[in-house]
């Protein structure tokens, strides 16, 4: 694995982003004139900035993407560990190329095409690669890692334990409260439950991306690829949760849309395409879908309880223009609407 990533000296003040890039850029690019550098502020994250930069704003040449991490989250997120799966996931063509890091961000390697939205990731012909691409993702092994284990609790709990009993912004905390967000000692309650119910399922320890929200991964229409992004929260987890967060991801974002949730026959074709590429085609049966497709939707649930979760962080700490307690309400408020439902799925009925 190539090791030798420029580690450039700069800290980027989010409120002179432009600037920073540049200095960034001067070590990333140096042949680059800066009066020739043209600057865009994507906008499919909630948790960092993103900035694409390019010559003349001429996409057909090199664009580099400048990602600035979010206030505090290097109290969520291990920055070495998202390099170090970077790495070793580019050189397996899984992920983009990682070019430097510097004090609060990194540049990488910006892949042409466009980011799902909540129809094109329900457009078959782009699901099924998606599902492919999930496969080989999960079927990688890790170097020196014999017996992994999932990091959903642990990170759970980590994450939970960050939540204050009551926030520091009155306002905030007032609209937590007209939302009916929950207490800590209630959702701590639901965690220990769900764990207690979901750490008896048998689902498989696999390298999972652990965010596939729609604006992480990434359609190229003229090669009909699908490339993952935004590696932050890889580790080794349960596939069923990896899929079940996907699943739970087909609402949206900025407008929530809970009857956007898969039905049954497209989970069914998903995890097909899906367990074609990971059990090989030939060993795929309806009743190793069946089994799956439980598991799957119970995870959905721990992917809900986990985001609702890392929102209510997020409205503590976060500095970006997002409605992070109106989404806590939304992820939390799905979960709640779908515990009995889920969890009473019993694989012997279709």
């Amino acid at each position: 694995m190539n090791n030798s990533i420029i580690k450039v000296p700069v800290f980027i003040n989010e409120d002179n982003i432009i600037n920073g890039a540049l200095e960034v850029l001067k070590f990333v690019r140096p042949e680059w004139d800066s009066a020739d550098i043209n600057f865009k502020l994507l906008t499919d994250g909630i948790t960092n900035k993103l900035l694409a930069c390019n010559l003349n704003g001429n996409l057909e040449e090199e664009t580099i993407l400048v990602r600035i991490y979010g206030n505090k989250t290097d109290l969520l997120i291990d920055r070495k560990a998202e390099t170090r799966n970077i790495l070793m996931l580019n050189e397996l063509g899984l992920a983009p190329s990682l070019y430097a890091t510097f004090e609060n961000g990194l540049t990488y390697e910006f892949v042409p095409g466009t980011t799902l939205n909540v129809k094109t990731v329900a457009d078959p012909k782009i699901y099924k690669l998606v599902a492919t691409h999930m496969a080989k993702l999960h079927k990688v092994k890790v170097a020196n890692v014999s017996n992994p284990k999932p990091i959903l609790w642990t990170k759970m709990q980590r994450f939970l334990d960050l939540v204050p009993e009551i926030f520091s912004d009155p306002d905030k905390q007032s609209r937590c409260h007209r939302l009916c967000i929950p207490k800590k000692d209630l959702i701590q309650k639901e965690v220990n439950e769900l764990r207690e119910k979901l750490s008896k399922c048998k689902s498989p320890v696999v390298f999972a991306h652990n965010d596939l929200l729609l604006g992480n991964v990434v359609f190229t229409e003229s090669e009909d690829k699908i490339t993952f992004i935004d590696y932050e929260y890889a580790n080794h987890n349960y596939q069923a949760y990896d899929i079940g967060n996907h699943f739970a991801e087909f609402i949206g974002v900025d407008k929530v849309d809970f009857n956007l949730y898969p039905n049954k026959e497209l989970q069914r074709d998903w995890l097909r395409h899906y367990l074609n590429e990971y059990l090989g085609e030939e060993n795929v049966t309806n009743a190793i879908i069946d089994k799956l497709y439980v598991e799957v939707n119970q995870f959905a649930l721990a992917s809900n309880l986990f985001w609702g979760i890392w929102c209510l962080i997020q409205v503590e700490y976060s500095n970006i223009d997002f409605d992070f307690v109106k989404y806590a309400s939304e992820k939390l408020g799905e979960y709640f609407n779908r515990k009995e439902e889920f969890l009473s799925l019993d694989i012997h009925r279709r």
